[in-house]
């Protein structure tokens, strides 16, 4: 019995880990579609393809998540810090209202997108295994993904990121 115990807890620690870092987006992730600002349907792919030879910071978020709340101070910090970098804001907003909202009461400068099936469905969400808001990924010059990872503002791993890029 104690041997099924064991076994039934190290499968499910082993599924709920993801132990996959990829450094490229599949091509079904950069199919999906988002939503401009002014309502256009655009690719993700077309996006990011907008900022070849720019440094991206990804920051996946929404109006009624405390924690992208708490972290946008120091995002506008590492935005005055690294002015070179485009911060590309994805909205997983259900309602457009709400994200467009959102952006004027939060003043939130960059780039801003929507995630029109929210943060449980679409292709590009289950690609980055989006289970938690914020998020944050960084990509090089060439689209390369350097961190696929955070849930912090103030991850250590972020401004490392920012810096390898120097």
């Amino acid at each position: 019995m104690k041997n099924y115990i064991s076994i039934l807890i190290l499968a499910v620690f082993l599924s709920s880990c993801n132990f996959e870092t990829p450094v490229q987006f599949s091509e079904t992730a950069k199919a999906d579609f988002l939503t401009s600002l002014t309502g256009e349907k655009t690719t993700f792919k077309e996006v990011i393809g907008q900022y070849k030879g720019k440094k991206v910071l990804i920051d996946i978020w929404a109006s009624w998540c405390a924690d992208c709340v708490k972290g946008m101070p120091v995002i506008k910090r590492l935005q005055r810090e690294f002015p070179e970098v485009v911060f590309l804001f994805l909205s997983v907003d259900r309602k457009n209202s709400a994200w467009k909202k959102g952006i004027q009461r939060f003043e939130m400068k960059g780039e801003h997108y929507n995630l029109p099936k929210g943060m449980r469905k679409g292709d590009f969400v289950d690609f980055v295994h989006l289970s938690w808001i914020p998020r944050y990924m960084i990509l090089d010059e060439t689209g390369v993904i350097l961190l696929f990872k955070a849930t912090n503002s103030s991850d250590k791993s972020i401004v490392s990121a920012l810096k390898k890029l120097q």
